[in-house]
């Protein structure tokens, strides 16, 4: 692969000021911790009360893999991240059929934050139906998109920071109520409540989990901007996952001593149950508060990002560009594409929690089952590398990786996986139709600007 152009002093480049920790923290804000409540309810009844174990497993699935990113940043350092790896290594076509699962992550990303919003306002607020709720939201936060925000950091921050002040009262609120409990069986988030047999149940919750480390691969995006960045880029991502492994699992086993049951009031909504226990009015109302401010802004990143790409896509020809690959002249933002994903949006009123969550993981999953095949593809069979050291560091373990995947993958509902499989087959029947029957070649996703 041919050197990157030096810039210019009239071009200039990004400072290169972050170290390790200032990645980690940046990797951490994109995981969104409190986004271990988003689908407690549905894994705690699918594994039987043992949410925590079932991050362990994912936890697991998720350094091998975390550890294939690191691989191919180091590599490739490019925005795209799965989809520009798979494409670098595979070709533009399966980079395209990655890239195209994906897509279900970005459509759906917006989607959830949405539905998860009129859940927890419908639980403040009985009188009011969740979808008000939802297509209010929708409303608001794609017209402040298509107006064009010029910058959420700061109010990013103030999320974050009010989540981290509830993760750390939540704690200690729950810890106080512990000691005035008797009894309590530690071992329950880990033994189950006997309410599901075996350990097929604990892959089908973890399964769900994947959607929780969506994003920790973001720091590669920053690659530019990081200090001795071939050594602190990979080194950050592997921290970061493991980090918000570590509060994901402590998180949910607090939460599961707290409330030892999964009769819940409304399964969507089981943390209220767990927070009424834990701190009563209080801590619920501070919780629905933090959980729907990060929701909020969520949705507002979120669907600015999935509006870029489809502008992108458009602009390079992969979707059509006369839609897509626009902007407006007054706003100077991609407006239809801003538009196509506030409508996908909508579904959000007739959609459940459960099977969004499974489609996020769905996509999240094709993903990193192509990343870890990239590293062996990468490194092994096209830059020839051997010896005992080479192939266990790029086949043994992203071969684990893919492995754990794609059990993970296969764990999911039948009714996932016949969608998403579907979703698959008409992506590639797309292609072939923008391909002319693939005699044309793939149109490739640039992703610099």
């Amino acid at each position: 692969m041919s050197a990157a152009p030096t810039p210019t002093a009239s071009e200039g480049s990004l400072r290169r000021a972050l170290g390790v920790p200032s990645l980690v923290l940046f990797g951490l804000v994109y995981m969104v911790p409190l986004t271990v409540f988003t689908t407690y309810g549905i894994v705690t009844q699918i594994s039987g009360g043992r949410v925590p174990l079932a991050y362990v497993v994912t936890l697991v699935a998720m350094v091998f893999t975390a550890r294939s990113y690191a691989r191919m940043a180091h590599e490739l350092p490019f925005a795209g991240s799965a989809y520009t790896y798979t494409q670098k290594t595979f070709g533009a076509s399966i980079g395209f059929v990655a890239g195209w699962a994906l897509l279900l992550d970005y459509l759906f990303l917006p989607m959830i934050n949405y539905l998860v919003l009129g859940i927890y306002l419908e639980a403040a607020f009985p009188m009011i139906p969740a979808w008000v709720f939802i297509v209010t939201a929708i409303v608001l936060v794609t017209v402040l998109n298509i107006i064009g925000i010029v910058s959420v950091a700061r109010a990013n921050f103030v999320i974050i920071a009010a989540q981290a002040i509830f993760i750390v009262t939540f704690a200690a609120l729950s810890i106080a109520t512990l000691t005035g409990m008797g009894d309590v069986d530690l071992a329950a988030p880990f033994t189950g409540d006997g309410t599901a047999d075996g350990f097929a149940p604990v892959m089908a919750g973890a399964a769900v989990l994947c959607l929780s480390f969506l994003g920790f691969d973001a720091i590669s995006t920053l690659s530019e901007e990081a200090k001795d960045s071939e050594k602190s880029v990979p080194r950050a991502i592997v921290i970061a996952t493991i980090t918000g492994g570590l509060i994901y699992i402590a998180l949910s086993y607090l939460s599961q001593i707290v409330f030892p049951s999964n009769d819940f009031a409304e399964v969507d909504s089981a943390a209220l149950d767990v927070m009424a226990a834990a701190g009563g009015q209080f801590l619920t109302v501070f919780f629905t508060a933090a959980y729907v401010a990060g929701a909020c802004g969520s949705a507002l990143t979120s669907q600015a990002s999935v509006a870029r790409i489809l502008y992108a896509m458009g602009r390079d020809g992969v979707l059509p560009r006369g839609f897509f690959g626009r902007l407006s002249q007054r706003f100077d933002t991609p407006v239809n594409a801003t538009l196509a994903v506030g409508v996908v949006s909508l579904l959000a009123v007739v959609v459940d929690l459960t099977f969004l969550s499974e489609m996020i993981s769905f996509g999240a999953l094709v993903a990193f089952s192509a990343v870890n095949l990239s590293v062996i593809k990468h490194f092994v069979i096209d830059g020839g590398r051997r010896g005992t050291a080479a192939i266990l560091s790029y086949v043994v373990l992203p071969g684990i990786g893919f492995g754990l995947t794609v059990w993970l993958w296969t764990s999911l509902s039948a009714r996932t996986l016949v969608i998403g499989l579907v979703w698959l087959a008409v992506g590639i029947a797309y292609l072939a139709v923008v391909t002319r029957g693939f005699r044309r070649p793939t149109p490739t996703l640039d992703l610099k600007e």
